[in-house]
């Protein structure tokens, strides 16, 4: 059973944005500083497969994405809601 996000929420950080879930997805906050670190976390792995996605990090029931600087959030938002709607 996939998440549902039912809120999208801006952060200070203009490359970082706040997915806000449904449930929770982590009982421990979990970070991936990069795609490398995330070769144990399948949820993780498909979020770094979408072009501009720099780092995340999972708490409870949102997970913040940040994006390189050069990829408009645009391209990103709609990729992480299909991938997290599947998870």
């Amino acid at each position: 059973m996939g998440f549902k996000v039912s809120e999208i929420q801006p952060t200070p950080n203009p490359n970082a944005v706040k997915f806000i879930l449904d449930r929770e997805v982590v009982d421990q906050p979990t970070s991936f500083f990069h795609k490398d670190q995330a070769t144990d976390h399948p949820l993780a792995q498909k979020l770094f497969a979408i072009p501009g996605v720099s780092s995340l990090l999972l708490l409870g029931d949102f997970i913040t994405v940040n994006k390189t600087p050069d990829t408009p959030w645009k391209d990103i938002t709609k990729a992480v809601e299909s991938v997290l709607s599947k998870a």
